[in-house]
């Protein structure tokens, strides 16, 4: 064929897109903003429920693009514009047209520093989830500010997720179990090391995922339902922290070397300015708006513009790929294709 379309943003999504849009005959224009496609499931070790290496992932995705698809990395897409059924993408002072748009610009991980009250980017030993992946994957376990190994370590659930006051009502759907599997990876890595769970509801949805709470159980991670109110930092560089056992209704004070803070999905902020070009308004949580929940996931308001994985919302890769798929379907038919 001789259509084009423009994919905007190189991770699961956008590749899992191109690569299908490929198999149906059309040429790819593939943005991505970073120097490497792969999008943040690049930046992680191993992947839930599993335990599959992250990066096999991302290279069976890229391994199954064509000569179809011209990848442009290092390039931010600053505005996409329609006329008459043709659209202007504008990148890196670089115009570039085509038959159809698909925004596959995923989502920026909660900055933890606006919950001050658990110390990250405060006190040393106080760390986001991404953090202990990066440790996993530079030394196959977590260690301390001072390259220790530590002997307690609590995962704090919801951290910039299902919070009011940092105007995140929603659930971020991936932080209970990745922060179960991290868990299970600790005990396995320093197996005279106490791991604690400290969360809200442990919602444990996918396939696999119950098996793995429970194989966390097994290998002796501890469960605490009760979200942190404060976080100190001692003289040594433990951290105390302060919490209420709700199922016992009781307030719990524990001191541990490591704390880890599951850090949920925001926006990426590409996605708004992209929105705002195209003449579309975001969701009531900042993500891509959608034509509707139900038959419309894919789809946005206007004609020739969709929309794929955590753009429009928190995602898995299995969410990604598959609304990736199911997009370039929908672009395929509204080009004429079937």
């Amino acid at each position: 064929m001789d259509k084009t379309v423009a994919v905007v943003g190189g991770g699961v999504a956008g590749l899992a897109a191109a690569a299908a849009l490929n198999q149906l005959g059309y040429r790819v224009l593939l943005y991505e903003k970073e120097a490497f496609t792969g999008g943040n499931v690049r930046n992680w070790d191993r992947l839930f429920p599993k335990a599959r290496n992250a990066r096999e992932v991302v290279d069976e995705l890229a391994s199954s693009l064509t000569g179809l698809t011209e990848i442009a990395t290092g390039t931010f897409v600053n505005s996409v514009k329609s006329t008459d059924g043709l659209f202007e993408i504008e990148s890196s002072g670089r115009p570039a047209y085509a038959d159809a748009v698909l925004l596959t610009t995923g989502f920026e991980l909660f900055d933890a520093r606006k919950k001050e009250e658990y110390g990250y980017g405060i006190f040393e030993n106080v760390i986001t989830s991404a953090d202990l992946e990066k440790m996993f994957a530079s030394s196959g376990k977590p260690l301390m500010a001072d390259g220790s190994e530590p002997k307690k370590v609590a995962f704090i659930h919801c951290v910039g997720s299902r919070d009011e006051k940092v105007n995140k009502p929603y659930c971020s759907k991936v932080c209970c179990v990745t922060a179960v599997k991290q868990a299970v990876e600790v005990r396995e890595a320093l197996p005279e090391c106490e791991v604690y769970n400290f969360y809200m509801d442990l919602r444990m949805f996918g396939t696999g995922y119950e098996q793995l709470y429970k194989e966390a159980q097994v290998k002796g991670v501890n469960f605490i339902r009760g979200r942190l109110s404060e976080a100190n930092e001692t003289r040594t560089h433990q951290v105390m922290i302060k919490a209420e056992d709700t199922l016992v209704s009781r307030p719990l004070q524990i001191t541990v070397d490591l704390v880890v803070l599951m850090v949920g999905m925001s926006p990426a902020g590409s996605t708004m300015t992209i929105l705002k070009s195209l003449g579309l308004l975001g969701n009531e949580d900042g993500f891509a708006g959608i034509a509707n929940a139900h038959t419309g996931s894919t789809l946005t308001l206007k004609k020739g513009v969709f929309v794929a994985g955590a753009c429009s919302g928190p995602a898995n890769i299995t969410d990604s790929v598959n609304e990736a798929r199911a997009a370039a379907l929908r672009i395929h038919q509204y080009l004429g294709g079937v």
